[in-house]
């Protein structure tokens, strides 16, 4: 009885402790711990929990929230789907006239872009096509989301991030004005009758600075063609300037730009825009494709994308719960996909637009961290590259240019008023590979909340010690010597002076020179008819147990001859597979 009740003790009170490196930058940040949650470990392994800080309290995420939705697109359409754009034809075609009407149906290709259209007019000219005489008709019912041309999450009302989304996307719902006060020119970037321009502008012979640097723009939508207004004074000696809002219906700038094309390229149509859906009868002529999904996610967060993290969900809820996609579809969607992989942990979690402009958006360190740990067991350096690389590219490429983090993070940021996240995988010099997550909730400044994740990164990069799991607390009932004795063991360990036996260090080394190819995760161990295809392939493996069963080829001296490895597996066993160095 008594040794059950001291095991009782003990267990109750395990918690995890912080290094010493990462209470110091707190400390040296000026936030409260009440105000930072912290989950770093061992990047696919559940075990090694190096820290753990208010893991599971719920916070507003921010961007770092869109990679539930690109991880969960990887997951039920895989990197190589493509968007589809769809274009029909009523009526007869005869000697290279369409006696009834073009029809495009547009399923939320967030990537349908104004440079696609040479490529589609030719398709459409392939096809035999010199004249239309009926109308272009525009099928956009693929999402029910309403007209509103922009979120409203802000006072910046026309900004591209808070553009809002359509089945009929094109340039990103974004209008360019180019302005050139050296030339006097003032212009629409591409053809677009949907919306007109007043030019105001005061040419003054001033530097090209300050207030005389940049157009006044006012845009008027009460109108039934909106109205962008330019006005106030601008320097001749400013060079060109381009000016990017949120003006007009996407489906309407398609209209236009694609009429202007067919024109240049010598067809003619005769009718104007409709909307309406596609009627069953109607004779399908091609399908436009889009760039890869793996372009489209790596997009989305490295850029920070919103308009594309909207698409994303919306497009789930449709492809799980049928069209129109609506964002309540997309929620449970996003939801369902990573549950049913088993990348979500318990807690709350409150997904909204999947953007991560929002305040009701809702998630915790944890939750996040566990969904990397997914990510990383299926998908390793293929994911990890979809992320923005640490003074590379993306949200971080200034960040941590010039320091020793470049190249080693792999990170989503999130950036609101009093919230500044960021999460994803950190890797040290010893080579160790950590799934972190640092959100930070705060009115004491982002800038601080910005200084202590970059401590803490640069820390772990430096890190040499393994992954730290859990100490204990003592209390008055526990007394014996085996305990106090065990408290005394995790104090030097969290102090971080353990030294490593010098035939442990040999060893960790050559671990970390063997290359493998993953072939394949499975919850449950894998079956003797796909270890026989391996085999019979020549090809040598062992199945590692941690969480998962993974499959792993190999070990190999160099990375060339485990490509050499990969080649074949992705051929005969799995297209997914890929190579890692442990």
């Amino acid at each position: 009885m008594k040794q059950i009740i001291i095991l009782y003790v003990l267990i109750s009170c395990w918690v995890y402790a912080l290094p010493l490196g990462i209470e110091s930058a707190i400390k040296k940040s000026g936030i409260s711990k009440n105000d930072i949650s912290i989950y770093i470990k061992e990047a696919g392994n559940e075990h090694q929990v190096l820290a753990s800080l208010n893991a599971s309290k719920t916070r507003t995420p921010a961007s770092v929230i869109k990679v539930l939705s690109t991880y969960a697109a990887v997951l039920k359409l895989g990197f190589d789907y493509r968007w589809p754009t769809q274009f029909y034809t009523t009526g007869a075609l005869q000697n290279g006239v369409l006696y009834g009407d073009l029809l495009v149906k547009g399923f939320g290709d967030p990537t349908l872009a104004s440079k696609d259209l040479e490529s589609i007019v030719a398709d459409i000219k392939a096809k035999g096509i010199q004249k239309i005489t009926g109308n272009i008709v525009i099928d956009r019912s693929y999402f029910d989301v309403g007209s509103k041309d922009n979120s409203g999450f802000d006072q910046h009302t026309f900004s591209p991030y808070n553009a809002m989304p359509d089945a009929m996307m094109f340039n990103e719902r974004v209008s360019t004005i180019c302005v050139t006060p050296n030339k006097n020119d003032v212009r629409k970037k591409y053809v677009d009758g949907s919306y007109k321009i007043r030019n105001k502008l005061q040419r003054v012979n001033k530097p090209c600075r300050g207030r005389y640097s940049w157009p006044a723009v006012k845009i008027d939508k009460s109108k039934v063609v909106p109205e962008v207004l330019l006005q106030g004074k601008i320097s001749k000696r400013c060079g060109k300037r381009d000016i990017c809002k949120v003006i007009t219906k996407p489906y309407k700038s398609f209209y236009y730009a694609l009429r202007d094309v067919l024109k240049q390229s010598g067809v003619e149509v005769a009718g104007t825009m409709r909307l309406n859906k596609i009627s069953p009868n109607a004779n399908i002529l091609f399908t436009h494709y889009s760039k890869s999904l793996e372009k489209i996610v790596s997009k989305t967060a490295k850029k920070s994308n919103n308009l594309y993290a909207r698409h994303l969900l919306l497009y789930l809820g449709a492809k799980v719960y049928g069209a129109p996609a609506t964002a309540d579809k997309g929620r449970r969607a996003v939801e369902y996909i990573l549950r049913s992989k088993g990348a979500l942990s318990r807690g709350v979690l409150k997904v909204d637009n999947g953007s991560g402009l929002s305040r009701s958006a809702k998630m915790s360190a944890k939750i996040l961290a566990d969904m990397y740990d997914n990510a990383y067991d299926r998908y390793g350096q293929r994911w990890m590259d979809t992320l923005s690389i640490a003074g590379i590219d993306g949200t971080i490429k200034k960040r941590f240019r010039g320091t020793v983090v470049k190249n080693r993070a792999w990170m989503k940021t999130g950036t609101l008023k009093r919230v500044k996240n960021i999460g994803g995988y950190v890797k040290s010099k010893l080579g160790r590979l950590y799934t972190v997550v640092i959100l930070v909730n705060t009115n004491q400044g982002r800038w601080k909340a910005v200084k202590l994740q970059d401590d803490i990164i640069t820390w772990l990069v430096r890190h040499k010690g393994s992954g730290i799991k859990k100490v204990v607390k003592t209390k008055k009932v526990v007394k014996t010597k085996k305990v106090a004795k065990k408290a005394s063991t995790n104090k030097s360990l969290w102090s971080m002076k353990t030294k490593i036996p010098r035939e442990q260090k040999k060893h960790l080394s050559s671990s970390f020179e063997k290359y493998y190819v993953q072939a394949g995760v499975f919850s449950s161990v894998p079956n003797k008819a796909y270890l026989l295809r391996i085999e019979r392939l020549g090809l040598q493996y062992k199945v590692r147990h941690s969480n998962r069963y993974k499959v792993l080829i190999g070990a190999y001296k160099d990375k060339k001859s485990a490509k050499t490895a990969l080649a074949k597996v992705r051929k005969h066993i799995n297209a997914g597979a890929f190579v890692v160095k442990l």
